[in-house]
């Protein structure tokens, strides 16, 4: 294995028996970086998911390169020829249909499993649809959580959702076009109609589209349209509820038992609030 100190002070050019995860255009083609069309100019070959995609930046950017077939139908019998392609010397490119490799797509498991035999890994970073619609969002964006696509099965599906629907944090989520009035209604259901949250559509494409108050608001927006477009999908976290809010009674209860205890009110209160992360005050005016 190559020693890693050195990957950040690599040049442009591809490098032999490296692993290029290639990050490209969410929508608009002009989103690609330089850096990104020089390794796909210059790697062994560059493996995508759908060819006919990666063609269209091919054709715009004079990218002439040998392509091969690497989606989730055929990952698990096409990784170990890329292996052995990497061990002999060749440097290869991964790409997506759009966005970071590695993002709900199979350049997960080709990284995890270059990684497991010692082959080195070089990021070129491009656009990504999650970051993309949170920064336009608007909301809390420094801690976040991704779900990308639910679950279908049911149980599966219904933990998450219960999850988004306690969550403090914000959370994003991808859909497909038939399916967000399901995942809309499914929202409704566990966060209520006045949960905060945009739905994005074909961001970067010239119908970009950005939807959103609340749930309720949603729902009736979309209600008789038909829906085309990639969509992401960006929900609010719940406000913190203070201990103090829902145990006002047990608090009264332990204050009154520990005075009866011994402690004067103040020392109580003290203890109470350090315990449980509260001032004082608060404790001690439930006396």
């Amino acid at each position: 294995m190559k020693n890693n100190s050195l990957l950040s002070h690599r040049g442009e050019e591809p490098e032999k028996g490296i692993l290029y995860i290639v990050g490209t255009p969410i929508g608009n083609l002009n989103d690609i970086s330089p850096r990104a069309i020089n390794i796909l100019k210059n790697v062994s070959f560059i493996a995508c998911e759908d060819t006919r995609k990666t063609k269209k930046i091919m054709n715009k950017f004079i990218i002439s390169n040998k392509l091969i077939s690497f989606n989730k139908h055929n990952s698990f019998n096409k990784i170990p020829g890329i292996l052995k392609d990497l061990r002999e010397g060749k440097s290869i490119a991964i790409v997506s249909d759009a966005g970071m490799p590695g993002i709900c797509d199979p350049g997960e498991d080709i990284v995890r499993s270059a990684r497991s035999k010692g082959v080195d890994i070089i990021c070129i970073p491009g656009a990504c649809a999650a970051i993309t619609a949170l920064a336009s969002s608007g909301m809390p964006s420094s801690s976040f959580v991704f779900e990308g696509f639910l679950p279908k099965k049911q149980i599966d599906r219904e933990r998450i959702l219960v999850e988004i629907s306690k969550n403090q944090k914000t959370t994003i989520i991808y859909e497909s076009p038939r399916r967000l009035k399901k995942l809309l209604k499914e929202l409704l259901d566990f966060c209520g109609g006045d949960r905060e949250i945009i739905v994005t559509r074909e961001l970067t494409k010239k119908f970009e589209e950005h939807v959103g108050n609340n749930i309720d608001d949603v729902i009736d927006f979309f209600k008789d349209k038909e829906i085309v477009g990639e969509l992401t999908i960006v929900i609010k976290g719940i406000k913190k509820i203070r201990n103090l809010d829902l145990n006002k009674s047990s608090f009264k209860k332990d204050l009154n038992e520990l005075i009866k205890a011994g402690l004067s009110l103040s020392a109580a209160s003290k203890y109470l609030a350090k315990k449980n992360g509260l001032k004082k005050s608060e404790i001690y005016n439930l006396n």
